[in-house]
């Protein structure tokens, strides 16, 4: 299985090109912090090359600016080529098949965008106060005692 999931910000703007059968392509790059941090106690980050093809070239390039926080769902892929010395070269970057935006919602309402987890969150927050059940969670499974033998629902 080959799937890699990051989360980081745009180094710079992407790049639209089409190719000679004209198909979209943007490339970018996003820098991911790493978990930890170094013996100075600075947070380093890897700088990850994306490469986004047809509709999400398109929203890329359209939507995503230097320094935008997102999500990045795709496949690692591992070329091979020759630069114009004859030397031999590896990349490694990853294809995406999916884009998210990663900012919550700027102030001022207008013409911003809004996380799918902060639109899902909300979502349940209404549906709870619409059933007037707001203790079980929306899961539909109401708090039971703490007991490690006790079941959530009847047999």
């Amino acid at each position: 299985m080959n799937k890699a999931i990051l989360m980081g910000r745009l180094t710079r703007d992407p790049e639209l090109r089409t190719t000679a059968s004209q198909i979209p392509v943007a490339s970018f790059s996003i820098a991911v912090d790493r978990r930890f941090k170094n013996a100075n106690g600075e947070r380093q980050a890897d700088f990850i090359p994306i490469v986004a093809w047809r509709q999400q070239a398109e929203f890329a390039s359209r939507y995503l600016h230097k320094g935008s926080r997102i999500v990045v769902v795709g496949s690692i892929q591992v070329r091979n080529w020759e630069d114009a010395e004859g030397n031999r070269r590896i990349s490694t970057e990853v294809i995406a098949d999916e884009l998210h935006f990663a900012d919550s919602k700027p102030s001022g309402g207008g013409g911003g965008y809004e996380t799918s987890a902060a639109k899902e969150s909300q979502s349940q927050s209404q549906n709870r106060e619409q059933s007037g059940n707001s203790n079980n969670g929306g899961d539909g499974f109401s708090p039971g005692p703490d007991d490690d033998t006790a079941l959530p629902f009847d047999l």
